[in-house]
């Protein structure tokens, strides 16, 4: 009996420590401002979200993350390769749970994507024939759209379809379905989820060459008579080097095609690389001058990062009326894909939160932006 009560005491007292952690978390996540109250009339505040973040591994964490945001956007659960593992198999486990995350939270979701040249099934490197690509990508935007008609606030329906020039892209679907895939895309989207909001969503799409060709993309879109609502600037832009004519150019010429435009996936990258966008294909050998702040970011550095930031939500609340969402690529420099891109292991610092979801300098001079 003794045994009995000292075991159920420990269980208890357990209980009130992982209680009083989370409590206390919550307690600190309200002392610090909100991205989403403080931008709440301006846009949408919204972060991208990894497997363990969607199961709520960490109670904290969650409590962090819903204080911040209100939109989420799946890091990777909602590509192909992770849905359908197998011709005609697939595997909707985790975003499903991503889909119910959203409805507990009160957070709108974006589907994240249902056509890319990458982070394909393994299965499509062995399909070589029009036919066999034509009933993938078909069958896949039916089933998936499908399947969260009404679920999902919106999608990136095709996701990088274009080279840094404004030409198509080389990829499978282009080779097997020619230029016209991408509008398909949209027209299939429409029908297997006609209330949902479609965007075309690419990185480094608000430079001129680029910007050109995915206006060109769209026009051939809206011509066809097929809806797209918006465009995706990702935003993966490098310290110091903020393109802010650019950006404020495409604002204008995206909105004035009647698209809503929003920045999908920002973040700034500080570590040296020699060159520019987002292209997951590309690497760099690594050496140790290329990982120069493992043990903490200077203070210029980080200054330069705080301004580059606050450059940027002026010029986004400056357009306010045009941009609806404003999404980071991660919840902290922790969570960031640039620890391992383009080259693995380094120690990054590109968000607005630290790897211990402590405020950085840039999330104040933003915040004191608020509207």
């Amino acid at each position: 009996m003794k045994k009995y009560y000292l075991l159920m005491k420990t269980i208890c007292a357990a209980f009130l420590f992982s209680n009083f952690n989370v409590l206390n978390q919550s307690v600190e996540n309200q002392e610090i401002p909100s991205l989403k109250k403080a931008f709440k009339k301006a846009f949408n505040i919204g972060t991208a979200l990894n497997t363990a973040q969607i199961e709520e591994k960490d109670p904290a964490q969650t409590a962090f993350i819903t204080h911040q945001f209100n939109m989420a956007t799946p890091e990777n659960v909602m590509k192909s390769a992770i849905l359908q593992p197998k011709w005609g198999e697939y595997n909707f486990e985790i975003a499903d749970k991503l889909i119910e995350y959203g409805k507990k939270h009160s957070m709108k979701i974006n589907g994240h994507t249902l056509i890319w040249h990458s982070q394909l099934p393994s299965f499509m490197r062995n399909i070589h024939s029009k036919d066999s690509v034509n009933t993938f990508f078909t069958n896949h935007i039916k089933t998936v759209a499908g399947r969260y008609k009404g679920k999902v606030f919106s999608w990136d329906v095709v996701n990088e379809a274009l080279n840094e020039d404004g030409s198509m892209r080389k990829s499978v679907f282009l080779t097997y379905l020619g230029e016209d895939f991408v509008t398909e895309a949209f027209r299939l989207t429409q029908e297997a989820s006609p209330n949902t909001e479609l965007y075309y969503n690419d990185y480094n799409n608000e430079q001129p060459a680029k910007r050109a060709g995915c206006i060109a993309l769209i026009k051939k879109i809206q011509n066809a008579g097929v809806r797209i609502d918006g465009v995706g600037i990702q935003g993966h832009w490098h310290v110091g080097k903020i393109p802010l004519k650019e950006i404020e150019e495409s604002i204008l010429q995206y909105a004035d095609l009647g698209l809503k435009v929003m920045f999908t996936e920002l973040d700034i990258e500080v570590l040296p690389r020699d060159f520019q966008g987002a292209d997951i294909n590309q690497r760099m050998t690594n050496n140790t001058a290329l990982n120069p702040y493992p043990n903490g970011l200077p203070e210029n550095v980080q200054q330069q990062l705080a301004d580059d930031y606050e450059a940027l939500f002026k010029l986004f609340l400056k357009h306010k009326d045009k941009i609806t969402r404003v999404t980071f690529w991660g919840v902290n420099d922790a969570n960031s894909w640039l620890n391992n891109w383009p080259v693995r292991g380094r120690t990054n610092y590109p968000l607005l939160f630290d790897r211990n979801n402590q405020p950085k300098p840039a999330f104040y001079k933003v915040i004191a932006l608020k509207k």
